[in-house]
């Protein structure tokens, strides 16, 4: 089933959206081989292009009873990267949070799980962005690789809604400095994250 999402929080590539399915009681994701990648299409004279783009170093832990808080960045992105010399309006909000997850996932589960087993939970995702609050579902597969860790994806396809994207001032205004003047209606995104239990 595809689901559109219209807030650039879930892109963070908010994804993101997604990623905020990592959290467990004992369990934390490795900003090392945790990241949302994004497909957007961009429409040139010449026809459609697709460009891959990622938000990396995902982190974040969860207290006993399974709650996460994750803040998004923008210099979690490769956007900083391709940019280069960021316009002094732009160099200033890199480290400040664009949007905040928080959700939950019951922490007993994943220690039940067994080494080579999956499970899919449809988990609730608050978003907040400024002022705004949206709240998504997402089914999240958890794959326990190891005793002490968790590979973690989206169980479906989900896409951003591109229209959306571009209709947010900010980021048009990024898109724009990347050479986007228009992309499609959709904006595939999938989650490739590892949890992983603290060292005792």
């Amino acid at each position: 089933m595809k689901r559109l999402f219209s807030s650039f929080s879930l892109i963070a590539l908010g994804a993101s959206a997604l990623l905020f399915a990592l959290p467990l009681a004992a369990w934390e994701l490795d900003p090392e081989h945790s990241r949302v990648s994004a497909t957007v299409m961009q429409i040139t004279p010449d026809g459609p292009v697709p460009r891959q783009h990622e938000v990396r170093r995902l982190s974040g832990s969860a207290n006993e009873d399974g709650s996460l808080e994750m803040p998004l960045r923008l210099n979690q992105s490769d956007v900083v990267e391709r940019l280069g010399q960021l316009p002094p309006w732009l160099a200033g909000v890199t480290e400040r949070p664009m949007a905040t997850l928080t959700t939950q996932f019951p922490p007993g589960r994943l220690d039940r799980l067994a080494v080579g087993d999956s499970l899919v939970e449809t988990l609730t995702m608050k978003v907040r962005s400024g002022n705004a609050v949206r709240e998504e579902s997402l089914p999240v597969r958890f794959t326990k690789t190891s005793s002490g860790q968790v590979q973690v994806t989206n169980a479906e396809r989900v896409a951003l809604d591109g229209q959306a994207l571009m209709a947010n001032p900010t980021l048009r205004s990024v898109l724009l400095l990347l050479g986007y003047e228009q992309i499609g209606d959709e904006v595939p995104v999938s989650l490739d994250a590892l949890l992983v239990k603290p060292e005792t």
